[in-house]
């Protein structure tokens, strides 16, 4: 059988050939290979009732990208929502970079989304090794079955000849294909060559003419011409073999269904469908979806900022949000739903629901997206793991005043990150009222009498009144602001935003009344530690008496009079 008929037959592959398209080298197809090699792959696309198996295959070269992060997560919704299995293999050919390091690293982010795996090389499997640098001896045993068969056949040709064939394919406007000798050697030839021990490669027959289709399950059709490929190496001369052949070999073996992975794996399809269909392996469906873009549109790197799954854990994201915006980059359960937790993922992920268009990485959303499902935890969770983090931050320490639990219920709505509790503590707890007061924002507030309201408060907390009110908690300071109003004919915000101002030294923040009475509590229970940057209450009343009033709204009203004077 000549080695273009080895591409005919199959229900997802098509080869159109030129009826007069020069003869290649005949060999002999063995029966019995083809009947070995199709027991060892016997489930695929072509058979609909073969199990749904999927698998992720990073190189442990460095961290987990969010696209390879999400490229895992689209294959574990697809086995899960079908019923399937999904398997984490190592591509770890690349010696000169590959670590077991980083092989750990990728497989700890991997169980921190939660998308465990169902076989991997650190819980075994029927079709295991797992990583790639154990699996040679089946790579050589396959290799060996096709130059016996004729698919491929050693190539001697020296790097320098290589050079040269591209060189001359340059400057004729060609395709850099092979264009050597050894595709058509007599057996004469080659025997001399290995008799002088001349290293070679194992080189795969393409037919010269004529193109090859498949039909993606995200893409569509996707169609090549084969007169651009030429015949490329699957092992090479040191008996190490190439990144194509390991993955068409694994896959065939491991009984891959279907095979959802990068668009720029695209390319690849066509050497690993040459190679499956010279094997006999049946041949899985492929998905390839599309790359994440950063806001520029451009492939997301490094130069845009966070771009690896431990970066955003040590950032303080959760899984559950991680999975949430990556599910959907590119998908989308055709409403106006955005919250997903994975189970619900589960249930509506469908591969013809993914989109072929590129998306766009946005870190603003995934921010956004991290505290709804932040405050989505249980009220006594979100508020523990608050209190931890203050407590490990050394913002807070052991007390049973419950001054943590009203902290984080103030706090809860503001913060998208378990990172930001500690700021925004410390926030509520400092009291930056100079700053506040000479800003052009606060302008109008000062200008509004703001000295009367001051004279009022100040006799108010001398007094005790004031004190006494926020003793009773957030129904004694209502009472208390509301006569306050009254005795200073204020109401609304003529009354709230200087009270704002004066009691927390902001001009924004969460509920007032919840925030000051929160204040009061941090002077007394003994929670808050001097690393919290607190102002207690004597201390703030002390710097308002401090204010000269009179100064400020005349430097306000004239800038220029307090500006440093200009060069004469």
């Amino acid at each position: 059988m000549a080695a273009t008929a080895l591409l005919a037959g199959s229900p997802w592959l098509r080869l159109r050939l030129r009826p007069d398209a020069p003869a290649r080298r005949p060999f002999t197809r063995h029966a019995h290979l083809r009947r070995a090699l199709s027991s060892r792959a016997r489930a695929s696309a072509s058979d609909p009732a073969g199990p749904v198996r999927v698998r992720f295959a990073p190189s442990p070269t460095g961290n987990l990208h969010v696209g390879g992060a999400r490229t895992a997560l689209f294959n574990y919704l697809f086995a899960r929502s079908n019923g399937g299995r999904f398997v984490l293999r190592v591509e770890d050919t690349d010696l000169e970079r590959s670590t077991r390091k980083s092989e750990e690293a990728v497989l700890a982010d991997l169980a921190w989304l939660g998308l465990q795996w169902d076989e991997g090389p650190d819980v075994g499997g029927e079709f295991g090794p797992y990583r790639q640098s154990e699996r040679n001896s089946l790579y050589k045993e396959y290799a060996e079955k096709l130059l016996d068969s004729g698919a491929v056949y050693r190539c001697f040709c020296s790097n320098e000849e290589l050079e040269q064939m591209k060189e001359v394919a340059k400057q004729r406007q060609l395709p850099p294909v092979y264009m050597g000798k050894w595709a058509t050697a007599s057996d004469v030839e080659v025997e001399q060559e290995l008799e002088k021990g001349t290293p070679y490669t194992y080189r795969f027959r393409v037919p010269k003419e004529g193109s090859l289709k498949i039909n993606d399950l995200i893409r569509g059709e996707v169609s090549w011409n084969l007169d651009t490929l030429g015949d490329f190496v699957i092992m090479r001369s040191n008996g190490q073999p190439v990144y194509n052949f390991c993955v068409t070999v694994d896959d065939a073996t491991m009984q891959i269904s279907h095979v959802i992975r990068a668009e720029e794996h695209l390319p690849n399809t066509l050497r690993q469908a040459l190679i499956y269909k010279a094997l006999g392996f049946p041949m899985p469906s492929f998905a390839h979806v599309s790359l994440i873009l950063a806001p520029d549109k451009s492939k997301l790197s490094k130069r845009h900022g966070a771009t690896s799954v431990g970066q955003y854990k040590e950032m303080g994201y959760l899984p559950q949000a991680m999975v949430n915006y990556l599910a959907l980059l590119g998908w989308g359960d055709g409403t106006e739903n955005e919250f997903f937790t994975i189970d619900d993922l589960v249930e509506k992920f469908t591969i013809n629901r993914v989109n072929k268009s590129g998306a766009v990485f946005d870190a603003t959303k995934l921010k956004w997206m991290n505290g709804q499902h932040l405050r989505s935890f249980p009220t006594d969770e979100l508020i523990k793991a608050f209190e931890d983090r203050w407590k490990d931050t050394g913002v807070l320490q052991e007390s049973e005043s419950g001054f943590a639990k009203e902290a984080a219920e103030l706090l809860k709505d503001g913060i998208d990150l378990i990172t930001e509790a500690d700021a925004a503590l410390t926030n509520l707890l400092s009291y930056p009222l100079h700053a506040t007061l000479s800003s052009d924002e606060a302008k109008p507030v000062v200008q509004d009498k703001i000295s009367e309201v001051a004279l009022g408060l100040i006799s108010a907390y001398d007094s005790g009144e004031l004190t006494q009110a926020l003793a009773e908690g957030r129904d004694g300071w209502q009472k208390w602001v509301k006569g306050f109003g009254k005795s200073l004919k204020r109401k609304g915000k003529g009354l709230f935003m200087p009270l704002r101002v004066l009691l927390t030294g902001k001009l924004h923040g969460p509920d007032m009344g919840a925030s000051i009475t929160l204040i009061h509590k941090a002077g007394i229970c003994g929670a808050v530690t001097p690393q919290s940057n607190f102002v207690t209450l004597d201390e703030r009343f002390r710097m308002l008496k401090e204010v000269d009033w009179e100064s400020l709204v005349k430097e306000q009203e004239s800038p220029s009079e307090s500006a440093v004077p200009a060069a004469s």
